[in-house]
């Protein structure tokens, strides 16, 4: 009888034993996949970040460009009256 419940003791401590191991594995699993998803969301924030500035720059262009062509239109109507 004493080795029936040596037995049922050293499975019981095998299984709390595989059951711990089993459950820092699925921990480091689980901070391996947040740190992967931090580094692609760190990614996608820079890459919208680049893309905001490159915008910008787009559009301050535009800007500059129909600026010139109103003054180009302006310079034009002035020149037409003065004749």
């Amino acid at each position: 009888m004493i080795k029936k419940f040596a037995m049922l003791a050293t499975m019981a401590a095998f299984f709390v034993a595989c059951s711990s191991s089993t459950q820092e594995n699925m921990e480091n699993k689980a901070d391996e996949a947040a740190n992967a998803a931090q580094e692609t969301l760190d990614k996608a924030a820079a890459e919208a970040e680049a893309a905001a500035a490159a915008a910008a720059t787009a559009t301050e262009a535009a800007v500059d460009t129909a600026a010139a062509a109103v003054e180009t239109a302006v310079d034009a109507a002035k020149e037409t009256v003065a004749h």
